[in-house]
């Protein structure tokens, strides 16, 4: 049953009075679900009354890209499609908050729906996953271990343009559902290998799974990937307040110029594009790529500045990148 409480945090976030449970979105992935419990629990940390009141009440949507697994998300309208559903119920009063993979979050949020909290990145690297029995071979030149035409299993344009610049004799086939599904169709020899982000690994505990750690110099990782974000209705202004206090400010930043280049090239979810941004010595470093999905087209550049001209930095790298590239690269 639900009951007005007061929340009390820090003192940097006022007190506030509103009712309870707090209603959290998420899709059912065991991934999605780790997130979110462990998004729970650094709020509670933050704001110790929560734990004890055990106010969080989970709320488990499937979206249209959990039911649809045949087709490349390309084809049936991109990324934005594991947030779809989460959304409409978040606008629609069902939920409070919803928790995401901000790799899976749209550029452009629907109206009257904001990003409120960016948590700290876990490595943002993605990893290469290997059968049984392979061996992993030089991490300097991850695909050397691949043999000739091996049939390699993804659901991303942007890892697969870039595994067939770098290996143009591989076969890429499609391989969705969620990461244990994947493991397991690789070691039961259905694909040589697969490609899956290391964030996700580790949060599952799953960090041994990953055969070779690919360096983002080799393979620009999605923008986003790593870090879990937070959307709230920008009306609810109590609970943008709440999640502000407990935003790593890194990942804003970084999270901010990367999602600005996404803006700028404004591509079809058919273009491959990679991004990576990290903070080095107080100056933030953005690395861009736009490609061609077979990898016959594939183009890197940087840029490097001031953390709190992020998306500007962004949208300048985005920019430069479009300039560079053949049109037919951004057409649906």
């Amino acid at each position: 049953m639900r009951s007005p409480d007061v929340l009390s945090h820090e003192p940097r976030v006022k007190p506030h009075r509103r009712t309870l449970p707090l209603r959290v979105g998420t899709r059912g992935s065991p991934l999605a679900l780790a997130q979110t419990r462990a998004f729970q629990a650094q709020l509670s940390r933050f704001c110790p009354v929560l734990d004890s009141m055990q106010v969080f009440e989970e709320h488990i949507i499937t979206t249209s890209g959990d039911r649809i697994l045949d087709r490349p998300l390309a084809e049936v309208g991109g990324k934005g499609l594991f947030a779809k559903e989460i959304h409409e119920a978040l606008a629609d009063g069902r939920v409070d908050f919803a928790v995401h993979s901000l790799k899976d979050l749209e550029t452009e949020l629907p109206p009257g729906i904001v990003l409120a909290c960016t948590l700290k990145r876990e490595d943002a690297r993605d990893a290469l996953i290997l059968g049984e029995g392979a061996a992993p071979g030089d991490p300097a030149d991850p695909f050397s271990c691949l043999p000739r035409g091996a049939i390699v299993g993804s659901a991303s344009v942007r890892r697969q343009a870039q595994l067939l610049h770098a290996r143009p004799d591989l076969t890429v086939r499609i391989i969705r559902g969620n990461v244990q599904t994947r493991l397991s169709r690789v070691k039961s020899g259905e694909f040589a290998a697969s490609l899956l982000a290391l964030a996700g690994l580790r949060r599952l505990g799953l960090g041994a799974e990953a055969s070779v750690v690919i360096e983002p110099e080799i393979m620009v990782p999605a923008a986003g990937q790593g870090i879990v974000g937070v959307t709230v209705r920008a009306d609810d202004i109590e609970l943008r307040e709440l999640l502000g206090a407990i935003e790593d400010p890194e990942a804003r930043a970084v999270s901010s110029a990367e999602r600005g280049l996404l803006a700028a090239l404004d591509g079809s979810c058919r273009t491959p594009i990679g991004g990576y941004a990290r903070l080095i010595g107080g100056q933030l470093h953005l690395t861009g790529l736009v490609a061609r999905e077979d990898g016959s087209f594939l183009l890197k550049s940087d840029i490097t500045g001031d953390p709190r001209d992020a998306e500007r930095l962004g949208r300048t790298l985005g920019s430069e990148l479009r300039a560079c590239s053949p049109a037919d690269i951004f057409l649906d």
